[in-house]
């Protein structure tokens, strides 16, 4: 019975928090933008306390340092990429049918009439796909919009989440102790242990992958930007904070920046490889120095599982929903594994003979 009472405790609390975010949704932007830079920034906080700067010295010197460089990158990138973008929409219709008589000359026409498929029939279906494309950037525009429209304005975003960051900042230590001070004396070091493997999992994608992400797009818009192709700087950048989703900014980056490769430079091949072995080298050191060193390999975030819940939670909850995935997918699935770890150790699974029955049995089948 009490086993009972503790499952509709949880269920309770978890359903309550569901509709609690739902609820407020539009409202919670900067306060889960706040908390998350709060959770970044907490570990250089601890350094600079260790080295014997006070807290509230180092809460300050942080938050004033990242809201420089945040400002400055504004400042002198902003612009750049507006242009871009504006000037990438213009040109794509006409980068498409470049591509499209560049594919019609290297297949031939014969090669489309076998398959069935003719110039009008490519037009339309391009054209199908760049309007759900539309679309689809429509939709995630509106959704980022709807997230802040709720306050005051786009600049009180940029006023209450360093605010929301500070106070978090300042007081994170002896929240995590209060927190813990909540927990049930009988299950507290079991709650413990689960909270060091979620911080776990969190931190070692969250904190990592911001790093790998912001060196990949360094490294992919300087390396396009040094062949020459057009929109470079906008394809890596935006390549690189994409490569959040295992694989999906890589390709993404890659299909984009080769279609206008060929574009620009056809027939100049080895131009054309530059741009590709960009890619394959951002590759190469994202799984192979990168990946290991910044994010580890026990986070249990599969890729799959990842882009699953990005999905799920921005349906539900917005763009509020796609900041909060990454945790709590991270969250969930250490506790799914905790319930499974429990599940293969129970009489559920080795049913009423025992799990020593079970050991015998499978040894006596093997022999």
């Amino acid at each position: 019975m009490t086993l009972q009472r503790q499952i509709y405790f949880w269920l309770a609390s978890f359903a309550l928090f569901a509709g609690f975010v739902y609820l407020f949704s539009p409202i919670l932007l900067p306060f889960v933008a706040g908390m998350a830079l709060a959770y970044l920034l907490d570990p250089v906080a601890d350094r600079l306390e260790r080295l014997g700067l006070p807290r509230l010295g180092a809460t300050i010197l942080i938050l004033v340092l990242f809201v420089i460089c945040f400002v400055l990158i504004l400042l002198l990138l902003l612009p750049i990429l507006g242009n871009q973008l504006a000037a990438f929409l213009k040109a794509l219709p006409g980068l498409v049918n470049s591509l499209q008589q560049l594919m019609t000359e290297a297949l031939g026409s014969r090669v489309f009439e076998l398959i069935g498929i003719g110039g009008a029939d490519i037009k339309a279906n391009v054209g199908g796909l760049l309007g759900e494309g539309a679309g689809w950037v429509a939709g995630l525009l509106k959704s980022v919009w709807d997230g802040g429209q709720a306050l005051l304005s786009l600049v009180s975003l940029f006023v209450v989440t360093p605010v929301v960051a500070f106070y978090l900042l300042l007081d994170w230590d002896h929240m995590v102790e209060r927190i813990d001070s909540w927990l049930p004396r009988q299950h507290r070091e079991t709650v413990r242990t689960l909270a060091r493997q979620m911080d776990g999992a969190v931190a070692g994608f969250v904190r990592g992958q911001v790093s790998v992400c912001f060196i990949l797009g360094a490294f992919y818009a300087v390396g396009l930007a040094m062949t020459g192709l057009n929109f470079g700087l906008l394809i890596g950048i935006g390549a690189g904070l994409v490569s959040f989703i295992p694989y999906v900014g890589a390709t993404l980056g890659l299909v984009v920046s080769l279609g206008v490769a060929l574009v620009q430079f056809w027939p100049d091949w080895p131009m054309i490889a530059a741009v590709l072995a960009i890619f394959v080298t951002g590759q190469f050191l994202e799984g192979n120095v990168l990946q290991p060193k910044l994010v580890g390999s026990n986070i249990g975030l599969h890729p799959v599982w990842l882009m699953f819940a990005l999905f799920a939670f921005g349906y539900m909850f917005g763009f509020v929903g796609m900041l909060i995935a990454v945790p709590a997918s991270a969250m969930i699935g250490v506790l799914i594994r905790f319930a499974l770890s429990q599940y293969m150790t129970s009489s559920l699974y080795y049913g009423s003979a025992g799990r020593g029955a079970d050991i015998d049995g499978g040894e006596g089948r093997d022999g």
